[in-house]
């Protein structure tokens, strides 16, 4: 008996060493280790690429010579806008892009020759409805176990900084807009990773309060206070991080002419109806995702920052029949939101977007196969930043080569702060575009009345763009 527990107690202490003893399935033995290490033939190519790329950077050595040059910045049709902004190390492209999009209708209506809003004030309630909205999903999920998927999704993303053009349209149509002048960028909206990193903190916190409270014997008003509490300090982190947001601010403006402008009290309400003045539900989501079923309306479950807004909604088309709409929409002088895997074959110096960019392939001699299918089931591609789209070069035979892209990145990033995508890319890397639905085929509009299909939040093309 001692001896067979003595044996027990060996193989616990020793247990991985018993089992790689062992003729496990799929195990490397020292021969196929050896196999593959003679697979390195060790030709002086091989040699030489070692070389380089052990003291080099890999994207750097993969930048195509030939690619040099052979993309020009000039476009035959592109979106009247001026002035380049700049996101810093925030996520707040979805912000900037949505902003972007309508800015120049601002810029034309006052002949304006640079304008900007305030990303900060929509910044600051995008943060504060988030936090709401979270707390209400825990209240909501509160019969489910800590384990469960989604709470656990919940409790893994509480809140973040970035978006998309759902979430922008939510907050604008309810808080407003107001100009840079009267909320500016502060330290914390500019990097905003530590007081994001303290929100999510204090709403995982929270997020377990509620959970109790939901469980308990309180009465609702009792329950609602005691979130109404928990929102009051994630204002004063707000506050304290981004300023006060103005309920009320004196605009003046100084035209292209020199002529200056009454000093106007607005609230940020009547400032966005005034200068704007459109309802952006107007304007339809497509999405490219081959992996799915094209015409057809899909729904992102809790893809919103606002409890009483919608969730995030598309339509699923083909890029031949979006890019028909985004045409339109450039030839009608009016930009759009949209949102792409910018990380792939971007020439950050040159501004350029193209497949032919870096040869991966050549350089480690080893073929990288996946469409773009197998990328997005595979997370190997999905949306990761916004940008408006204000151009396109159309041939004389109709047919378009490239599109313009205004980017947020500051003028000293791509060609002057904007971003030339050929074609080819957009078909392999563009993923949401956002257009105002005069611009859309009236059958297309049609799928809106469709009953969408319902997705996770957890789903790998639904990350939100920074």
């Amino acid at each position: 008996m001692k001896r067979l527990l003595t044996l027990v107690l060996s193989l616990l202490v020793t247990g991985t060493s018993f089992i790689y003893a062992q003729d496990v399935k799929g195990k490397l033995s020292e021969k196929d280790i050896k196999t593959i290490m003679s697979s390195f033939k060790k030709t002086p190519t091989d040699v030489a690429l070692m070389n380089a790329i052990t003291h080099n950077d890999i994207k750097k050595l993969a930048e195509s010579r030939s690619n040099d040059g052979a993309i020009n910045h000039y476009f035959s049709n592109k979106v009247e806008v001026n002035g380049i902004t700049n996101q810093k190390s925030s996520g707040r492209c979805w912000l900037y892009t949505g902003l972007n999009t309508i800015r120049p209708m601002v810029q034309e209506k006052y002949n304006l020759s640079d304008f900007e809003f305030s990303q900060t004030y929509n910044f600051f309630w995008d943060q504060f409805e988030k936090a709401n909205l979270f707390l209400e999903i825990a209240r909501a999920t509160a019969n489910k176990p800590l384990n469960d998927r989604e709470v656990e999704w919940l409790f893994k993303n509480p809140i973040g900084d970035g978006g998309q053009w759902t979430t922008f349209a939510d907050n604008v149509m309810k808080y407003g807009l107001v100009p840079s002048t009267a909320m500016p960028d502060t330290y914390q909206s500019e990097k905003t990773s530590m007081m994001s990193r303290l929100l999510r903190r204090k709403l995982r916190e929270d997020g377990l309060r509620m959970r109790a409270i939901a469980n308990s014997r309180m009465n609702e008003e009792a329950k609602q206070k005691a979130k109404l509490e928990m929102l009051s300090e994630i204002y004063r982190i707000l506050v304290l991080s981004l300023g006060e947001p103005p309920t009320e601010f004196v605009w003046q403006t100084k035209d292209k002419d020199g002529n200056i402008s009454d000093a106007v009290i607005y609230t940020p309400k009547q400032f966005y109806e005034e200068l704007i003045g459109i309802d952006l539900n107007e304007y339809i989501m497509f999405m490219n995702d081959p992996a799915r079923e094209y015409n057809k309306l899909y729904e992102v479950q809790y893809d919103r920052n606002l409890v009483e807004g919608a969730n995030w909604k598309y339509i699923n088309l083909p890029n031949e029949r979006i890019k028909e709409f985004a045409k339109k929409s450039i030839l009608g002088n009016e930009g759009m939101y949209f949102s792409c895997d910018v990380g792939k074959q971007l020439n950050v110096k040159s501004g350029i977007l193209d497949l032919d960019n870096y040869n991966y392939d050549d350089l480690m001699g080893v073929e990288f196969g996946m469409d773009k299918t197998q990328r997005i089931e595979t997370f190997e591609s999905g949306s990761t930043h916004g940008m408006a789209l204000v151009g396109v070069n159309i041939l004389p035979d109709g047919s378009v080569d490239k599109w313009l892209l205004e980017n947020s990145w500051g003028a000293d990033k791509g060609n002057k702060g904007y971003l030339t995508m050929t074609d080819r890319w957009f078909d392999e890397y563009m993923f949401r575009l956002v257009i105002h639905k005069k611009y859309v085929d009236s059958d297309v509009i049609k799928i809106l009345d469709q009953e969408p299909l319902l997705l996770p939040p957890w789903d790998p093309m639904f990350a939100p763009e920074n």
